[in-house]
C-alpha cells in the first residue's frame, strides 16, 4: 500500500463556528491534528480547506502541504478528492486516509491500524471503532455506533450498519464508530459521483452511501475513541486533556 493522509478542514461549522482555529492551549485545532498526522509517518500529509484563512494560518507548519479546495464542495470526502486529484494527478497512492480536521488529540498509532483492514483485498475501506464503555453515550445520536462483531482475539470486523441509535440489539459490546478512513483509490473516486443515498440522508451518516452502494467497510478496533470536538464543552474539555499532557 501507498498511503497518502488528507486531512478535509473549513470554517463554516454550525455548533462550534470557526473551530478549525480554535485555541487549544496555544496551538490551533487544525495545527494539532496536522501534527498527529505527521507524527504518523505513514505518507504525505494534505490539509485540503476552502478558506484561504485556515490555509494562511497553517503555513509555518513543516511538512505539509495545502491545497485551497473549491468552498461549494458539499462534503469532506469531496474535498478530500479534489486535493488528491490536485497533489497526485498520476495515481501514485492507492490508498487515501481521510483524517477528520476535529480530532486534536488523535493517536498517531491509530492512524496506521485504519489500513489495517485494506490487507483484505475484499475491504472497500477502512475505519476505527472503539468500545462503548458508557452506556449512556448509546442513546447520543452525536456518537455514531457501528453493528459489527469481533471475532476472539481478532480486532478485524465488517461493518454491517451505521447509525444513531444503539445497535445491535441484545446483550454485548457497543461500538463507536471513529471518523477516520482509509479509501483505496478507487472507491472514493467512485463514492463521489454517487448521490446522496436514502439511508445516509436519513441517518445523516455518509459513509451508508458506500454500504448501500455495496461497498464493504471493514473496521479495526481500537481501545479508546478520541475526543473529537463539536461544542464548547467539547472544547473546554480537550483543553483540560491537552493540558494534562502537556
Amino acid at each position: 500500500m501507498r498511503p497518502i493522509v488528507i486531512i478535509p478542514s473549513r470554517l463554516a461549522s454550525t455548533r462550534l463556528p470557526r473551530k478549525a482555529l480554535v485555541d487549544i492551549n496555544g496551538v490551533s485545532m487544525i495545527e494539532r491534528v496536522i501534527k498527529q498526522a505527521l507524527f504518523a509517518q505513514i505518507g504525505p500529509v494534505i490539509l485540503a480547506s476552502g478558506d484561504e484563512e485556515i490555509i494562511t494560518a497553517t503555513q509555518h507548519i513543516k511538512g505539509v502541504r495545502a491545497v485551497l479546495t473549491d468552498p461549494a464542495l458539499p462534503s469532506g470526502s469531496d474535498r478530500v478528492w479534489a486535493a488528491l486529484q490536485e497533489v497526485d494527478p498520476h495515481n501514485d497512492y492507492d490508498v487515501v486516509i481521510n483524517l477528520q480536521g476535529d480530532l486534536p488529540l488523535f493517536n498517531p498509532d491509530d492512524l496506521k491500524a485504519v489500513l489495517k483492514p485494506l490487507e483484505d483485498q475484499a475491504i472497500s475501506v477502512g475505519t476505527l471503532v472503539a468500545p462503548i464503555y458508557d452506556l449512556n453515550e448509546c442513546n447520543e445520536s452525536s456518537i455514531v455506533k457501528v453493528a459489527c462483531a469481533f471475532p476472539e482475539n481478532n480486532n478485524l470486523a465488517r461493518a454491517l450498519y451505521f447509525s444513531r441509535q444503539p445497535i445491535p440489539w441484545g446483550e454485548g459490546q457497543f461500538w463507536h464508530h471513529v471518523g477516520v478512513y482509509a479509501w483505496r483509490r478507487e472507491a472514493l473516486a467512485k463514492f463521489v459521483t454517487l448521490p446522496p443515498s436514502l439511508l445516509e440522508q436519513r441517518e445523516k451518516l455518509e459513509q451508508l452511501r458506500a454500504l448501500e452502494s455495496g461497498m464493504i467497510i471493514g473496521c479495526h478496533s481500537i481501545k479508546e475513541a478520541p475526543m473529537g470536538v463539536d461544542t464548547e464543552k467539547d472544547l473546554a474539555l480537550v483543553r483540560k486533556i491537552a493540558q494534562c499532557q502537556s
